[in-house]
Protein backbone atom coordinates (compact mmCIF):
# COMPACT_ATOMS: atom_id res chain seq x y z
CA UNK A 1 0.00 0.00 0.00
CA UNK A 2 1.47 3.34 -0.94
CA UNK A 3 0.49 6.17 1.52
CA UNK A 4 0.09 9.53 0.47
CA UNK A 5 0.22 12.49 2.47
CA UNK A 6 1.96 15.82 3.76
CA UNK A 7 5.41 16.47 3.46
CA UNK A 8 7.55 15.20 7.24
CA UNK A 9 8.84 17.12 9.43
CA UNK A 10 12.64 17.95 9.70
CA UNK A 11 14.63 15.51 11.86
CA UNK A 12 15.64 17.25 14.97
CA UNK A 13 19.26 15.66 15.35
CA UNK A 14 19.05 16.78 19.50
CA UNK A 15 16.10 14.06 19.66
CA UNK A 16 16.72 12.00 22.95
CA UNK A 17 17.67 8.08 21.13
CA UNK A 18 16.58 5.98 24.16
CA UNK A 19 15.11 6.72 27.74
CA UNK A 20 18.03 4.74 29.26
CA UNK A 21 21.77 5.71 28.94
CA UNK A 22 22.94 1.48 29.18
CA UNK A 23 20.33 -0.30 26.73
CA UNK A 24 17.78 0.71 23.81
CA UNK A 25 15.65 -0.96 20.96
CA UNK A 26 16.15 0.34 17.86
CA UNK A 27 13.86 -0.53 14.48
CA UNK A 28 15.95 -0.62 11.62
CA UNK A 29 13.93 -0.24 7.68
CA UNK A 30 15.12 -0.29 4.42
CA UNK A 31 14.04 -0.20 0.30
CA UNK A 32 10.57 1.06 1.44
CA UNK A 33 10.39 3.02 -1.86
CA UNK A 34 7.41 4.79 -0.82
CA UNK A 35 5.44 1.95 0.96
CA UNK A 36 5.05 1.66 4.61
CA UNK A 37 2.92 -1.22 5.60
CA UNK A 38 0.73 -1.58 8.54
CA UNK A 39 2.48 -4.52 9.40
CA UNK A 40 5.90 -3.00 9.63
CA UNK A 41 4.69 -0.47 12.02
CA UNK A 42 3.21 -3.40 14.29
CA UNK A 43 7.00 -5.24 14.12
CA UNK A 44 8.20 -1.57 14.97
CA UNK A 45 6.08 -0.59 18.00
CA UNK A 46 7.94 -0.42 21.51
CA UNK A 47 11.64 0.71 19.72
CA UNK A 48 13.29 4.04 21.03
CA UNK A 49 14.36 4.91 17.62
CA UNK A 50 13.55 4.12 14.04
CA UNK A 51 17.10 3.72 11.71
CA UNK A 52 15.66 4.26 7.88
CA UNK A 53 18.81 3.13 5.84
CA UNK A 54 17.81 4.66 2.62
CA UNK A 55 15.51 4.36 -0.90
CA UNK A 56 12.69 5.67 1.38
CA UNK A 57 11.04 6.86 -1.63
CA UNK A 58 8.10 9.41 -0.30
CA UNK A 59 8.53 11.67 2.43
CA UNK A 60 5.01 10.12 4.35
CA UNK A 61 7.37 6.93 5.10
CA UNK A 62 9.57 8.91 7.42
CA UNK A 63 6.05 10.67 8.50
CA UNK A 64 4.84 7.06 9.68
CA UNK A 65 7.97 6.00 11.77
CA UNK A 66 7.99 9.09 13.60
CA UNK A 67 4.80 8.11 14.79
CA UNK A 68 6.54 4.82 16.48
CA UNK A 69 9.62 7.01 17.64
CA UNK A 70 12.33 9.13 16.49
CA UNK A 71 14.02 8.76 13.09
CA UNK A 72 17.14 8.86 11.82
CA UNK A 73 17.49 8.47 8.16
CA UNK A 74 19.98 8.06 4.84
CA UNK A 75 19.55 9.16 1.48
CA UNK A 76 19.56 6.28 -1.00
CA UNK A 77 20.33 5.73 -4.51
CA UNK A 78 17.11 6.30 -5.76
CA UNK A 79 16.48 8.86 -3.34
CA UNK A 80 16.34 11.83 -6.05
CA UNK A 81 13.55 14.16 -5.12
CA UNK A 82 14.20 17.29 -3.66
CA UNK A 83 13.20 16.41 -0.58
CA UNK A 84 15.43 14.34 -0.07
CA UNK A 85 18.89 16.82 -0.23
CA UNK A 86 18.85 17.21 3.09
CA UNK A 87 19.16 13.82 3.90
CA UNK A 88 23.03 12.86 4.37
CA UNK A 89 24.63 9.81 2.68
CA UNK A 90 25.80 8.36 5.85
CA UNK A 91 25.55 9.48 9.47
CA UNK A 92 26.74 8.19 12.92
CA UNK A 93 25.03 7.38 16.16
CA UNK A 94 26.22 6.74 19.58
CA UNK A 95 23.15 4.81 21.43
CA UNK A 96 23.36 3.19 24.88
CA UNK A 97 27.12 3.70 23.96
CA UNK A 98 27.57 1.76 20.72
CA UNK A 99 28.48 3.66 17.92
CA UNK A 100 26.24 3.05 14.92
CA UNK A 101 27.34 3.65 11.27
CA UNK A 102 24.14 4.19 9.15
CA UNK A 103 24.35 4.15 5.04
CA UNK A 104 22.55 2.95 2.04
CA UNK A 105 25.00 0.73 0.21
CA UNK A 106 28.48 -1.08 2.51
CA UNK A 107 29.97 -1.24 -0.53
CA UNK A 108 30.42 2.25 -0.59
CA UNK A 109 32.46 2.19 3.00
CA UNK A 110 35.87 3.77 2.60
CA UNK A 111 38.74 1.23 2.49
CA UNK A 112 40.47 4.07 5.13
CA UNK A 113 37.24 3.68 7.91
CA UNK A 114 38.53 2.51 11.22
CA UNK A 115 35.17 0.12 11.31
CA UNK A 116 36.44 -1.68 14.33
CA UNK A 117 34.94 1.71 16.30
CA UNK A 118 31.66 1.11 15.55
CA UNK A 119 29.33 -1.59 16.85
CA UNK A 120 27.55 -2.04 14.10
CA UNK A 121 27.14 -0.69 10.71
CA UNK A 122 23.64 -0.36 9.41
CA UNK A 123 23.06 -1.05 5.26
CA UNK A 124 20.50 -1.67 2.97
CA UNK A 125 20.38 -1.53 -0.94
CA UNK A 126 20.27 -5.50 -1.64
CA UNK A 127 17.02 -6.50 -0.64
CA UNK A 128 18.51 -9.25 1.64
CA UNK A 129 18.50 -9.41 5.12
CA UNK A 130 21.66 -10.19 6.81
CA UNK A 131 23.75 -9.83 9.63
CA UNK A 132 27.63 -10.77 10.51
CA UNK A 133 30.35 -10.09 12.90
CA UNK A 134 33.66 -9.46 11.59
CA UNK A 135 36.36 -8.40 13.66
CA UNK A 136 33.95 -7.18 16.68
CA UNK A 137 31.44 -4.97 14.79
CA UNK A 138 27.94 -6.19 13.36
CA UNK A 139 27.03 -6.01 9.51
CA UNK A 140 23.71 -5.55 9.65
CA UNK A 141 21.11 -4.87 6.40
CA UNK A 142 17.41 -5.31 7.62
CA UNK A 143 16.24 -6.45 3.53
CA UNK A 144 13.51 -4.50 2.21
CA UNK A 145 10.13 -3.29 3.72
CA UNK A 146 8.22 -1.78 0.69
CA UNK A 147 7.49 -4.00 -2.23
CA UNK A 148 8.12 -7.49 -2.10
CA UNK A 149 10.72 -7.89 -5.17
CA UNK A 150 12.79 -10.31 -6.40
CA UNK A 151 11.02 -12.88 -4.79
CA UNK A 152 12.80 -12.18 -1.50
CA UNK A 153 10.61 -11.61 2.08
CA UNK A 154 9.71 -8.33 2.97
CA UNK A 155 11.63 -7.48 6.50
CA UNK A 156 13.05 -5.45 8.91
CA UNK A 157 15.55 -5.53 11.81
CA UNK A 158 15.43 -4.93 15.39
CA UNK A 159 19.12 -3.78 17.15
CA UNK A 160 19.56 -4.59 20.72
CA UNK A 161 22.00 -2.54 22.40
CA UNK A 162 23.18 -3.28 25.80
CA UNK A 163 26.45 -1.30 27.54
CA UNK A 164 27.71 -0.48 23.89
CA UNK A 165 26.87 -4.54 23.14
CA UNK A 166 25.08 -4.51 19.81
CA UNK A 167 22.88 -7.96 18.77
CA UNK A 168 20.21 -7.53 16.06
CA UNK A 169 17.17 -10.02 14.90
CA UNK A 170 15.52 -10.16 11.31
CA UNK A 171 11.64 -9.79 11.42
CA UNK A 172 10.47 -11.28 8.64
CA UNK A 173 6.24 -9.57 7.56
CA UNK A 174 4.03 -11.84 5.94
CA UNK A 175 2.81 -9.56 2.80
Amino acid sequence: MKRKGPAARPIDPMTPLSASPNQSRIGVVSDTHGWLRPEVLRALHGVDIVIHAGDIGAQDVVQGLETIAPVRAVRGNTDCDPWTASLPASLELEVAGARILVLHDVNRLPGSLGRDRYGAIVSGHTHVAAQVERDGTLYFNPGAAGPARFGRPVSVGILEVCNDVVSGEIVVIEA
